[in-house]
């Protein structure tokens, strides 16, 4: 929040991933956090995600950028 001036946090109803490996059903919670800003900080975000794996013991944490025009 420091950072950006504002975040946006969706947490209460996680949303939830299944998948198949071999015969084992795979399940994972996800929580998605929202933050906008005017110039994308790409070596912030790589290195928050790499921070995020390593401390939440995470294979992988998805990190997204998309480009937003206001109408």
């Amino acid at each position: 929040m420091r950072k950006f001036g504002g975040v946006t946090s969706f947490l209460r109803a996680p949303g939830q991933g299944l998948w198949r490996d071999g015969s084992a059903t795979e399940r994972d919670n996800i929580a998605v956090v929202e933050v906008m800003t005017e110039r994308l900080a790409t070596e912030f975000w790589r290195a928050l995600r790499k921070r995020l794996e390593a401390e939440l013991r995470q294979e992988e944490i998805i990190i997204r950028a998309q480009q937003i025009v206001q109408l």
